[in-house]
């Protein structure tokens, strides 16, 4: 199967997020999934579902057409997996689209690969549909969302990077969501020096941005 690029003008950036509806993928080989997904995310009227996938593989193409500025990925899925696809996207682009894994399956072992993977973020397929949109629009901003099942499971594992307990205080509040200035404020100290810290956490953690150093973190178990 092979996918040909959507023909972009300069006028036309990959990232849409700021100048219309969240651009949305639906990855689920289960339609009545896909279909409940497709209507709760409609009905915000904040997000547009611009394709549909029912495996692994037809998501890469869907994904090449349609642009989208996320991806809700299912896990087992025929052909080819969650696990495979959210890679095979990642090898494209590191950063985008945004991937929000949906699974029933709340195992140490599904959330740290999917994580491992490149996945942004992870919801159990139970959620509210106000926490799946709450989720979306996280993920556009540059946040990560993770479930507190698969937080729970993660922050179990040992730290593998060493932080001192400072950056580990930043990068909590960073996980949690806030800005640098929110973080400042809660921890007592300036926002330049926050912004310090981060440098050193990415360098630790061989990143470069936010959302990277929470998956790393999610990884190696320090939030």
């Amino acid at each position: 199967m092979t996918c040909e690029p959507p023909d972009l003008s300069p006028d036309q950036p990959l990232d849409q997020s700021g100048s219309g509806p969240v651009r949305v993928v639906v990855v689920d080989d289960h339609p009545v999934v896909r279909d409940g997904l497709v209507a709760m995310l409609q009905a915000s009227g904040e997000i547009e579902v611009v394709g549909e996938a029912a495996d692994g593989e037809a998501a890469l193409c869907v994904v090449t057409r349609a642009v989208p500025d996320v991806v809700l990925m299912d896990l087992q899925m025929p052909r080819m997996g969650g696990v495979a696809a959210i890679r095979a996207l990642r090898v494209r682009d590191p950063a985008r689209p945004r991937i929000l894994v949906l699974t029933t399956y709340d195992t140490d072992r599904e959330f740290r690969r999917a994580i491992q993977a490149g996945a942004d973020g992870l919801l159990l397929k139970d959620a509210q549909g106000a926490d799946l949109v709450r989720a979306v629009h996280e993920l556009v901003r540059g946040y990560s969302v993770l479930a507190r099942p698969a937080r729970t499971a993660l922050s179990e594992r040992p730290a593998a990077v060493e932080l001192t307990p400072r950056e580990r205080e930043v990068l909590r509040w960073v996980a949690d969501g806030c800005t640098n200035r929110a973080a400042a404020r809660r921890l007592g100290i300036g926002e330049a020096t926050v912004k310090t810290h981060l440098g050193h956490i990415y360098e630790k953690l061989g990143v470069v941005d936010r959302a990277s150093a929470v998956r790393a973190a999610w990884e190696h178990g320090l939030v």
